[in-house]
């Protein structure tokens, strides 16, 4: 299903009938980032009157630390299944800062499991930078286990990182439920942020990609746009259903012992 970021339209949430339009383009789905603490409260009211829901949102890890039940209650409120950490503090940037946000995120994910959400890790580029011979990212779900951390992998960082998107997808396959999608081209010399289908980014196999590892929302983000986000929105959301539409059907993988898919990627250590 593809989704909206709100990230996206952060200086126009307070805009009248912004999210009726969302919905006219024909998104049924949104990822929540950029609400304002006031607004949060009748925020899933707000969704539910224009036929939206929210797949997920955006938390930091300073607020699921500090005040995780009043996040749990409100992203059920908006309909989310999974909770995204968008980054990680400085201090944690490190092989052994990778591995100790793998262990903090234990409690914080059992926690959630109690009010039916998932707890997932959406990427920028500083993660690829190596450490100990390995991208941060890698160390990162090495040492989670999948049952306590998914992916939200971002294909433009991954991208402007220099890292391919499509190696990472089937390294993280089935821990991988939220794609962020956005383009990458270059205007002026300088790579930028586009829509979908507008830059360089192989969609055709990085959707084939996200296929065969189990991705269920692709979320459509772009921080900066030229003009009208909206319009960036539209224009992403038409060009991912006509590349959505022209994918084969999923090849299912074989099942494993217990009649689940094999991960076939970074399935990190026991829980």
């Amino acid at each position: 299903m593809i989704a909206a970021q709100l990230y996206t339209l952060r200086r126009r949430l307070h805009d009248p009938g912004i999210l009726g339009r969302l919905r006219e383009i024909g998104y049924e789905t949104v990822e929540v980032a950029g609400v304002e603490h006031a607004a949060a409260e009748r925020f899933g009211d707000e969704l539910r009157r224009v036929g939206l829901f929210a797949c997920a949102a955006h938390v930091t890890f300073e607020s699921l630390t500090s005040d995780l039940a009043t996040v749990a209650v409100q992203c059920r409120d908006w309909g989310c299944r999974y909770v995204v950490v968008p980054s990680i503090p400085a201090a944690y940037h490190s092989a052994d800062g990778f591995r100790r946000f793998a262990l903090e995120a234990g409690p914080i994910a059992r926690e959630l499991e109690a009010h039916d959400l998932r707890l997932a890790y959406h990427n920028h580029s500083f993660e690829l930078e190596r450490w100990e011979g390995k991208a941060g990212l890698e160390i990162l779900f090495e040492s989670a286990p999948a049952s306590v951390l998914l992916a939200e992998l971002d294909t433009y960082w991954l991208q402007v990182a220099g890292a391919n998107p499509v190696a990472w997808l089937r390294k993280l396959s089935h821990r991988v439920p939220l794609v962020h999608l956005k383009d990458a081209a270059v205007v002026g010399g300088r790579v930028v942020q586009a829509e979908v289908g507008e830059g360089n980014l192989d969609w055709t196999a990085i959707l084939g990609e996200c296929r065969d590892a189990g991705t269920e929302f692709f979320i459509v983000e772009q921080d900066e746009t030229e003009g009208d986000p909206l319009q960036s929105l539209a224009i992403s959301y038409r060009n991912l259903a006509r590349f959505l539409e022209r994918q084969p059907p999923r090849s299912d993988p074989a099942p494993g012992p217990g009649g689940e898919p094999e991960a076939t990627g970074l399935v990190g250590p026991s829980r």
